[in-house]
């Protein structure tokens, strides 16, 4: 993992967690302590999932487009790899989005294409990419 950026985060059960990252965001696991925690290369950031029975709180806060997720995290794509995502939770029928992909600052700089999921513990994950 080449970045310095380093989140860890409750994940509920870690087989159904590990699933999730792995084959719908495709991202690489890592190190591990069995049945406790597992890294997953998160682009290049390490994200640590842990083996819990709490969720985080969430509310929704008033940004330029609308209500977003509060916590969330997320990445910046390439476009290639935020369309194949895209493709995986259309395929994979246990994910659904709690915003469906849109376009945020059109014709300026900042243009991206955003949306935001759930993992299978309720965290939420803003995915984009920017378009200029």
């Amino acid at each position: 993992m080449s970045k310095p950026f380093h989140l860890a985060i409750p994940a509920g059960d870690l087989d159904t967690a590990i699933d999730f990252y792995k084959n719908v965001l495709g991202c690489k696991l890592g190190n591990k302590e069995d049945g406790k925690w597992i890294d997953v290369d998160f682009w290049g950031n390490e994200l640590t999932l842990h083996k819990t029975q709490t969720k985080l709180p969430r509310e929704r806060h008033e940004v330029d487009m609308g209500k977003v997720p509060v916590p969330h995290f997320g990445v910046h794509l390439a476009e290639d790899v935020f369309n194949k995502i895209k493709k995986n939770i259309e395929e994979h029928n246990k994910v659904k989005y709690l915003d469906r992909p849109y376009v945020r600052f059109k014709g300026q700089k900042e243009e991206q294409e955003t949306f935001f999921i759930e993992d299978p513990h309720g965290n939420v994950l803003e995915l984009k990419t920017m378009k200029n």
